[in-house]
C-alpha cells in the first residue's frame, strides 16, 4: 500500500458547492428501480467525493409519480400499514388505492427505505422532491434530465 495515497474525506465547508439538480420522469419505470437510483443520487454514491457520514449528494426532482409501475400483482397484494396508537387502530391501504390518492407518498416511502435509518437519512430525504404530474416548480435550479431504462 502506498502511504502517499490517502482516502478522501469530505468536510462540511467544501461539499455544499457541488450540488446538482436532477429531474427524473417516472413514467413506466418500476418503483423499486426508480427508488434505488434516486437513493444513490441523493446519497452521493455516484461521486468520487462520497463520504458515508456526510451529505455529499444531489437534489432529485421526480415527475409523473402517478405513472410509476409496480410489477406482478403488487398493486393488489402489497399493502401500506399505519396505526393510530389506539387499540384496534391499524389501518391498511393497498398500493392501487395509495397510488390513486397519494402517489408522491409511495415514491417517497420507497426511497426512504433505501436511505440510512438515522438523522442523516432524514436529512437526505428532504432533497427528494416528488410530483404526481409532469410539472414542477424547480425550473430555476436548471435540473439535468436523468435517463432511466424501463
Amino acid at each position: 500500500m502506498n502511504p502517499h495515497r490517502k482516502s478522501y474525506v469530505a468536510k462540511p465547508d467544501d461539499t455544499y458547492s457541488q450540488r446538482d439538480w436532477w429531474v427524473v420522469d417516472a413514467d413506466g419505470i418500476p418503483l423499486g428501480r426508480l427508488a434505488s437510483v434516486i437513493a444513490t443520487k441523493v446519497r452521493g454514491k455516484h461521486k468520487p467525493t462520497f463520504t458515508p457520514h456526510m451529505d455529499t449528494g444531489d437534489f432529485v426532482v421526480v415527475v409523473n409519480a402517478s405513472k410509476t409501475k409496480l410489477t406482478g400483482r403488487k398493486l393488489e397484494q402489497k399493502k401500506y400499514y399505519r396505526h393510530s396508537a389506539y387499540p384496534g387502530g391499524l389501518k391498511t391501504v393497498t398500493y392501487d388505492k395509495l397510488m390513486e390518492s397519494k402517489p408522491e407518498f409511495a415514491v417517497l416511502k420507497a426511497v426512504k427505505g433505501m436511505l440510512p435509518k438515522n438523522r442523516l437519512g432524514r436529512k437526505l430525504l428532504t432533497k427528494v422532491k416528488v410530483y404526481a404530474g409532469p410539472d414542477h416548480p424547480h425550473t430555476s435550479q436548471q435540473p439535468k434530465p436523468l435517463e432511466l431504462r424501463t
